[in-house]
């Protein structure tokens, strides 16, 4: 084996962990993804049911009692 094809098979080693290593960072970032996106919507239902109960959305207009 040359000097060049000793060169050349290391080069693609490297290449197919690279590979590798940026399919595993593809799949974390879509699982991430979607828990954010899941959380989001969990935060959404949380807040419009907060404000359901507190009345917040009315109690903006209102004056406060010492006007």
């Amino acid at each position: 084996m040359t000097m060049n094809e000793s060169r050349l098979i290391d080069l693609e080693i490297k290449f197919s962990h690279q590979e590798a290593a940026i399919e595993e960072l593809q799949q974390t970032v879509h699982n991430q993804y979607l828990a954010i996106e899941k959380l989001e919507k969990a935060l959404k239902v949380i807040t419009d049911q907060l404000k359901t109960l507190t009345g917040v959305e009315g109690a903006a207009n209102e004056k406060p009692p010492h006007y």
